[in-house]
């Protein structure tokens, strides 16, 4: 299960939720009141319990026996979800190697070491606009044409159903093909086909994943005391009304390490706006890794200005690998796991900051699997949107980033060069 431990955070959370109630009730009442309404980009919720579309992608996977690698194309949402899960998730049946940047060294050695033969180009775009993403599916799909008279086998697209450059050069070439479903933005889209894919192809356990995602919609709609999406976002909120302009993300597993990534895109883009009332509001969301992160941020997350709150991820269960005798160590290691390691450090590192009257608290996962990775995400998206209903703003759209799309487009129409 996933769970939450708050005994050092210093908040009492359940005399919080009683106070908070009302306004709680009506952060989940107004969410749920759009849910199906054309453009409220609810539909992350339904993901769960789209099983069709995961019939289509395993059937897609199992009709390719060429494949040694997969050459992910996608930028923001359409790469971070997918490359957090594989990360953790993935045997290694494939290399699924992400292409989520425009420098041109890294994509010439990338090109230069793999095989078309054996290489399958999956390229994600919701718009089918997105600038970084179509120039490098140019170069791929003119790597592939060049090499290939059955090229086309070789490309699979994902992308908006019905509409936008990349739909269409879909069906006009003949090419394989899944949809982004038209309510569920970017970064909420690791459970539709812009991660289930490359999942397949690497071995995840699909159906364990999307089953841990339907524990964390069920929670969503429970009791206070029982909702667990709820109570975070009101330990966000509550911490935000302290001035605490700070969110850490902390996961104690290596596996986890894109996570952050992933869920700084999920909690920076949706939060941070302009709300109802024309104030701008949200915090920033930073990335750390346990224990790598203990020699280096914590010392500010100690011993720095109060104004972050630490929310640690640590696995309760791992392979019981024990700790040999070796040049240095205590005596008392020895015989010890490396999760019994693990463990003492995180819970260290919570005391240490609860002392220094910093705010914290853990979620645990029984385990790092597909099942726990599922319900884990998941309850991020609902912790996000209802963030989003306390404080004022549409945590589905992106406002902010249009700009900066607009202009990089004028700029290279313009034949713009740096500086």
């Amino acid at each position: 299960m996933l769970g939450l431990k708050v005994d050092r955070l210093g908040l009492d959370l359940d005399r919080a939720l009683g106070e908070w109630g009302e306004a709680l009730e009506a952060a989940r009442g107004g969410l749920l009141a759009r849910k199906g309404l054309p453009g409220s980009l609810l539909g992350w919720m339904d993901l769960p319990e789209d099983t069709e579309t995961l019939r289509a992608v395993r059937r897609y996977q199992e009709s390719l026996d060429f494949v040694e690698d997969l050459v992910h194309i996608g930028i923001g949402g359409s790469s971070l979800g997918a490359m957090a899960l594989e990360e953790a998730l993935g045997e290694g049946r494939v290399r699924v190697h992400y292409v989520d940047h425009v420098e041109p060294t890294p994509l010439r050695l990338l090109l230069d070491r793999l095989d078309p033969r054996r290489t399958l180009v999956h390229v994600v775009s919701k718009s089918g606009t997105t600038l970084e993403t179509l120039s490098a599916f140019a170069l791929f799909l003119d790597w592939l044409k060049k090499s290939l008279p059955d090229w086309k086998r070789h490309v699979v697209v994902t992308t908006d159903p019905t509409r936008g450059p990349l739909r269409r050069f879909a069906e006009e070439e003949g090419l394989a093909s899944f949809p982004i479903p038209e309510e569920v933005g970017g970064r909420y889209s690791a459970l539709s086909p812009v991660g289930l894919l490359p999942l397949a192809f690497s071995g995840a356990d699909l159906e364990a994943l999307l089953a841990g995602a339907r524990m964390a919609n069920r929670l969503a709609g429970r009791p206070f005391g029982e909702n667990l999406p709820l109570k975070t976002a009101l330990i966000q909120h509550l911490a935000y009304l302290e001035g605490r302009t700070i969110t850490v993300f902390m996961p104690y597993s290596a596996r986890m390490r894109h996570v952050p990534a992933w869920f700084v895109q999920l909690h920076d883009e949706s939060l941070g706006k302009v709300d109802r009332k024309g104030q701008r509001v949200g915090t920033t969301a930073l990335p750390a890794l346990g224990p790598q992160d203990q020699h280096a941020q914590v010392q500010l997350f100690r011993e720095g200005p109060k104004d972050k709150l630490i929310v640690l991820v640590l696995p309760l269960w791992d392979e019981p690998l024990a700790i040999p005798q070796g040049p240095g160590l205590p005596g008392f290691l020895a015989g010890r796991t490396f999760l019994d390691v693990l463990q003492a450090q995180a819970e260290s590192t919570e005391e240490a900051l609860a002392e220094a009257g910093q705010r914290a608290y853990t979620l645990t996962l029984d385990r790092v699997d597909a099942y726990h990775l599922g319900w884990l995400l998941q309850h991020l998206m609902w912790q996000t949107a209802f963030l989003g209903e306390l404080w004022g703003v549409n945590a589905f759209d992106q406002p902010g980033v249009e700009l900066g799309k607009r202009l990089t487009l004028e700029r290279l129409e313009k034949g713009g060069r740096f500086p």
